[in-house]
């Protein structure tokens, strides 16, 4: 019988009772197994007390209830009450993780509005909906249609996030000039957009904002507001100026000195730049590269030869056993050298005292990186980019002290390619790292993200390839656990990172990864459970000894090409571990314990950006309620910075700050 029909058998041992009911019902065995199988079947209710077969005088009376003591007095026929888990309760019943809020905030469930019939906000789910339903909503014929609708275009298709735009339009010929500006639209009587600036600001576009006390903060920040006509605090940056022939013409103020007199831009094409951004590409490379007009003949040259090495690697593996000697030598001769070298690799450096932010998904926008880096955060990444569309403009990076980015791809093609525009067009990259963990569906079942981690021979490719076109740029990857939780594949990954794959080692050395980060969970268990530190652990202690034994893998009669090396003349791999970091303790705890030279950061610092100031101190701050609404202003004057003071500009800082306060709210003060 189960546990729970032993505590109500009026406090007799569980021996003692599958004794008797042996004795008394014929019917009853004492097999552990049949215990088991039965205790399953049955549904208890605890509020009726158990009846026991006739006869049995021991079992008449109803069983005491768990919180009450035998009448005698003694303490060997208590029921024991049941002890909290440590690892899912605290002393007390509070359950860990979970803050208990009071009865009068809590929000009755069952009036509201069923969720199921919402929206799908997920990512997966959103994902699997547009599956599911065959892909009808991006352009397959529905039922009873004649005609195909038109499909959706972009990598968000199955995601709503709401629309904000203007009423109507304002040319970019009038946005950011005067009134009586004498410069002309190119599209002439085609153009469909707004020319008249009086009409667009009374009737185009809501009115002014009146938050920060209706001043524009990009134009306080700047002295000049790349908006123009469009910023939704215009009011503070224009005026009517009257001439002489009594005409009142509107103009842009700007104390900049990349503007004209009246607020015009001095350079044709620099109207919407941003003050103080980098790594800016122009309009014309970008139309290039989404037309396939970029030359990537040093990418194509690598990329040929990957292609060849990887189908004579396949064809060696694969040799009959019983192949002549001539015959193996005769294939090993068709292995031929890298049509170039990589080029020698700007040295990178973690520890203790540079903790990392995470580069996340939605959440790791500029805005947030900016905080996070005025609050102590030493690299930053930006958002992952899928390879066939790298991310280009974006602000002063030499700010951020160290900033990299990170691609996702499912072919060293893509990659490679993808690395040497970034090399190209973004000069002040610290390091480009390779997203080899991400778990979502759309990628994983491209072939990309953390289906790289049981393909090591792609993932080489990849790392080979990225790092040959790369510069002076240093290659990284992060990783995860494995794809599920009974197997890690780690281990086994580090090895090939580290080195190359056996037959590669004496031949290429190794492919040149700088850094390696591992997210301590694997890709079945997402962002839940605990991260796994004692696998990173085990994983860091790998790479020390990996990073000791160099030498003896290598050529020991030559000296190491530097070229061939992830981090100049030493070579050595630096390891981060990621996963549940949410306080300066924990951070300098996994560094002492698991051996990682420092620790990326996640949801830690979405909780409390300040996390990067405790470490730094060494202590915990609890922050006032004033402190943290000021970090939401700061973050909201850097949205609007980054992604314009206009309509669309406030309704992407909107949507991101909402996304990021998700995450503040978790927050208990100390």
């Amino acid at each position: 019988m189960s546990e729970q029909h032993d505590a109500q058998m009026g406090g007799v041992s569980p021996g003692n009772a599958h004794a008797e009911l042996a004795t008394d019902a014929s019917n009853v065995t004492t097999s552990t197994k049949y215990e088991e199988r039965a205790s399953k079947r049955l549904k208890v209710n605890d509020s009726i007390p158990f009846q026991s077969a006739p006869g049995e005088d021991l079992h008449d009376a109803p069983a005491p209830k768990e919180n009450e003591q035998s009448t005698n007095g003694d303490k060997e026929n208590e029921v024991p009450r049941p002890k909290p888990d440590p690892k899912t309760e605290y002393v007390d019943g509070r359950s860990k993780g979970v803050a208990p809020i009071k009865k009068e905030y809590l929000v009755d469930m069952s009036t509201q509005k069923d969720a199921s019939n919402d929206a799908v906000n997920d990512d997966d789910a959103a994902e699997a909906r547009g599956t599911a339903e065959g892909n009808a909503e991006n352009g397959d014929r529905k039922p009873g249609k004649g005609k195909k609708e038109k499909k959706k275009k972009g990598q968000n298709t199955e995601r709503d996030f709401g629309k904000f735009d203007d009423a109507f339009r304002l040319c970019n010929s009038r946005a950011f000039y005067p009134e009586f500006s004498p410069r002309e639209c190119k599209f002439g009587d085609r153009c469909r957009l707004c020319h008249d600036i009086r009409k667009y600001l009374e009737e185009g576009r809501r009115g002014d904002v009146e938050t920060f006390e209706g001043k524009c903060p990009v134009f306080e920040a700047h002295g000049h507001c790349p908006s123009g006509w469009k910023c939704r605090f215009v009011k503070s940056h224009m005026e009517e100026i009257e001439h002489e022939d009594g005409r009142k013409e509107l103009v842009l103020i700007s104390t900049s000195a990349n503007s004209g007199e009246n607020g015009e831009p001095k350079d044709e094409g620099s109207e919407e730049q941003r003050p103080a951004i980098f790594n800016v590409v122009s309009m014309d490379k970008k139309i290039d590269l989404n037309r396939k007009r970029t030359d990537f003949t040093r990418s194509d040259q690598y990329i040929t030869w990957l292609n060849n090495e990887a189908k004579l690697s396949e064809e060696f593996m694969n040799r009959r056993k019983n192949q002549s000697t001539e015959g193996i030598e005769d294939l090993r001769a068709r292995f031929v050298d890298p049509p170039f070298k990589p080029s020698e690799k700007r040295r990178l450096y973690f520890g203790q005292e540079t903790p990392t932010l995470a580069p996340l998904t939605t959440q790791g926008n500029l805005p947030f990186r900016r905080l996070c880096v005025e609050l102590g955060a030493q690299l930053t990444y930006s958002e992952m980019a899928l390879s066939s569309v790298p991310i280009f403009d974006d602000y002063d990076h030499s700010k951020d002290i160290k900033f990299g980015a990170q691609i996702s791809g499912n072919n060293h093609w893509v990659v490679t390619k993808a690395a040497d525009v970034l090399n190209r067009y973004c000069p002040h990259l610290r390091l480009i790292d390779l997203n080899c963990g991400c778990p979502i569906d759309m990628v994983f079942k491209s072939g990309g993200g953390s289906a790289l981690l049981e393909n090591s021979g792609k993932l080489e490719r990849m790392i080979r390839g990225m790092n040959a076109v790369s510069g002076e740029v240093p290659i990284t990857a992060k990783i995860r656990t494995g794809i599920r939780n009974s197997r890690p594949t780690a281990t086994q990954l580090i090895g090939k990172l580290a080195f190359g794959a056996r037959e590669h080692r004496e031949r290429l050395g190794a492919p040149g990864c700088a850094a390696l980060t591992l997210h301590g969970r694997s890709r079945e268990q997402r962002y839940t459970k605990k991260a796994d530190w004692g696998y990173i652990s085990e994983c860091a202690a790998l790479i020390k000894t990996y990073n000791k034994q160099k030498d003896t893998l290598t050529d020991t009669i030559a000296e190491p090409d530097a070229s061939s090396l992830p981090n100049a003349k030493d070579g050595r791999m630096y390891f981060l571990g990621n996963g549940d970091c949410y306080s300066h303790t924990e951070y300098y705890e996994h560094i002492e314990k698991a051996r990682v030279d420092t620790v990326m950061i996640g949801r830690g610092a979405l909780i409390k950006p300040w996390l990067f100031e405790e470490i730094e101190k060494g202590q915990y701050l609890d922050k006032s309620s004033s402190e943290r609404l000021r970090y939401i202003e700061k973050f909201v004057r850097y949205g609007l910075d980054a992604w314009g003071s206009d309509e669309l500009g406030i309704g992407f800082t909107r949507r991101f700050l909402l996304e990021w306060l998700s995450f503040t709210h978790r927050y208990v003060p100390i």
